[in-house]
């Protein structure tokens, strides 16, 4: 079986993560989202209301699964018998990083692959932080993120409009 983990921090999930899930999941038998607890992070949403939010969105995806997790991401894929990892490029900005990331997972278990999709055009300029700021101050963020995702930062700005 073919079990895949999607790793981020999902601080909110956008339109260009949930490309990302949908197209992995077609990949492989298993899609799990690893929704990480990130201690160097002060997240807008809890960590039980990014996986909460996550299975809203995948409910109707059966391959997928949501989870959270902290530490090293290796150890994550161990747990759940996994041996890919996705990850989404969004420009060529990410490769670096992102190559840095890979090779460092693969020096800890030479039994893991990164699988890396490009972000769709649509999408590309899309990253949570820009959706937080967008919504903070009130703008429209229709075409972003999925209407539960807004409906959560909505809330979560009421009143905070400048």
């Amino acid at each position: 079986m073919r079990i895949a983990v999607y790793p981020g921090s999902f601080d909110p999930a956008t339109n260009g993560h949930l490309d990302i899930i949908k197209r992995s999941a077609k990949l492989v038998d298993k899609l799990i989202v690893g929704v990480l607890k990130n201690n160097a992070k002060e997240p807008l949403f809890s960590i039980d209301e990014r996986v909460a939010l996550l299975k809203k969105l995948t409910k109707d995806m059966d391959n997928v699964e949501i989870d959270s997790f902290s530490g090293l991401l290796v150890d994550f894929l161990k747990k759940k018998n996994a041996t890919i990892i996705v990850r989404g490029f969004r420009a060529v900005s990410d490769f670096e990083y992102e190559l840095q990331i890979a090779q460092t997972n693969y020096s800890l278990d030479n039994n893991i692959e990164t699988i890396c999709l490009i972000t769709r055009v649509e999408y590309s300029f899309l990253s949570a932080s820009i959706v937080k700021e967008v919504a903070m101050y009130g703008g429209d963020i229709s075409k972003m993120v999925p209407q539960e995702t807004a409906n959560y930062l909505n809330k979560k700005y009421k009143g905070s409009k400048s």
